[in-house]
């Protein structure tokens, strides 16, 4: 992509109305644009990351067995009263609407109901579990204050992945597996380490759920981290009974803040037998199906990386999930200067090199300026004094350090 051809524009400043860090940097960056509150359109820098994103879920899913499938947003009233889910009573954070010929309908803020009366279909005996199900589709919630930036929002994009067992032990395995390849997500999003497996209340399923935890002081979740262990508790559930459950003391515990990043919860047969969900045994009997449901927000994670892997420039995107590989710049000194910049934007092209070419005619600080904001990973200038040299300067986001590489080792060298 040609800079010059981009539409969006990088700004200044950030909306005055606008307050949490991860939007005003993917606003000035030109990543996403406001709508509302708690209402984010993707621009295409925006959008290239969410896909990137979404591959490494993919990835994981799929490692597990997961199979990916794509439910509808608009969901029945009738089925969501069978699980007594349909009320505002119960669920206060539904978007309902009339249909024009009689009729109520929501906007899905999950998919256990629709996803088990689905499985009614494909589930009959004992020979056809277990099986894992999964979408990555846009969900609603009408949340009474929308905040955080695309932390928290009314729409936003979410990996689901259901999971249908014959017995409890079956379920722990695969329960253990979808914890797994959470870890293995988010080490690829750049976020592994200062993410936590952290034990939260299980509600009416099961005694404990598990959360996903990012260490960030704009975190709205509270959590005691064990650094030994790798794991954490939600401040909701602390007590002597967790910490004796758990093994750890209190003393060995670190108070902090975190933004919720996934999470995972046991369903036991809570919606299987609601909604009649059976597979017959080895005996003919039918048997209750035992479930899970897993998830991650992929739109939040956006915000979540822009939060905690930025600095005073702008966005440091990880290599896996940066709109482009590398940011061309060209420092004009002469039409030579030009040409070679042209010539190299095609050689990296052609080579796999997914390039961001800024071939504006803008000034050097400029352009350097924007490239802090946009933060791809690696940048890459060409200049008299570089061509004078016989290669280019590149230069890491993230380090902020540079080395001059001769054009015969540049494609070799940005591969690795």
């Amino acid at each position: 992509m040609r800079q010059s051809q981009l539409f969006t524009k990088t700004r200044k400043e950030a909306p005055k109305d606008e307050v949490a860090k991860n939007a005003q940097l993917l606003i000035r960056a030109g990543f996403i644009h406001k709508e509302m509150a708690g209402v984010y359109s993707l621009l295409p820098l925006g959008l290239r990351v969410l896909e990137r994103i979404n591959r490494v879920i993919r990835d994981e899913m799929n490692a597990i067995g997961g199979q990916e499938m794509l439910m509808s947003a608009l969901q029945s009233k009738e089925l969501w009263e069978q699980t007594d889910r349909w009320s505002d009573g119960v669920v206060d954070n539904w978007f309902k609407t009339q249909l024009k010929g009689g009729g109520e309908v929501g906007l899905g803020f999950t998919h256990e109901e629709p996803l088990t009366n689905i499985m009614r279909s494909h589930i009959h005996s004992y020979a056809d579990l277990p099986k894992l199900a999964y979408q990555i589709q846009w969900k609603f919630r009408n949340e009474e204050r929308a905040k955080s930036g695309i932390l928290r929002g009314r729409e936003f994009l979410m990996k689901d992945l259901y999971t249908f067992a014959r017995t409890e032990d079956e379920h722990t395995e695969l329960y253990e597996g979808a914890a797994t390849a959470y870890a293995k997500i988010f080490t690829r999003l750049g976020i592994g380490e200062r993410t936590y497996r952290t034990f939260a209340s299980g509600g009416v399923f099961s005694k404990y759920s598990h959360e996903f935890q990012c260490l960030s002081n704009v975190g709205e979740d509270t959590i005691y981290v064990h650094e030994g262990k790798r794991m954490a508790i939600n401040k909701e559930v602390m007590n002597a009974e967790v910490l004796a459950d758990l093994g750890v003391a209190e003393s060995e515990l670190k108070e902090q803040k975190a933004i919720e990043v996934g999470n995972i919860f046991s369903l036991g047969t809570r919606f299987s037998e609601a909604l009649g969900l059976t597979y017959k045994d080895s005996a003919g009997k039918d048997v209750p199906v035992v479930m899970g449901s897993y998830g991650i927000g992929s739109s939040r994670m956006v915000g979540v990386i822009a939060e905690v892997l930025s600095d005073e420039k702008g966005l440091i995107w990880p290599k896996e999930v940066a709109p482009y590989n590398a940011h061309l710049i060209v420092i004009h000194g002469n039409e030579d200067v030009r040409a070679e910049a042209d010539r190299m934007y095609e050689l990296l092209t052609e080579n796999g090199i997914d390039v961001l070419y800024d071939d504006r005619d803008a000034r050097a600080g400029e352009k350097f300026a924007d490239a802090d904001l946009i933060g791809i990973p690696l940048r890459i200038v060409v200049s008299e004094k570089t061509i004078q040299a016989g290669g280019a300067e590149v230069t890491e986001r993230a380090s902020a350090s540079s080395s001059l590489v001769p054009e015969s080792e540049l494609i070799e060298y940005l591969k690795r």
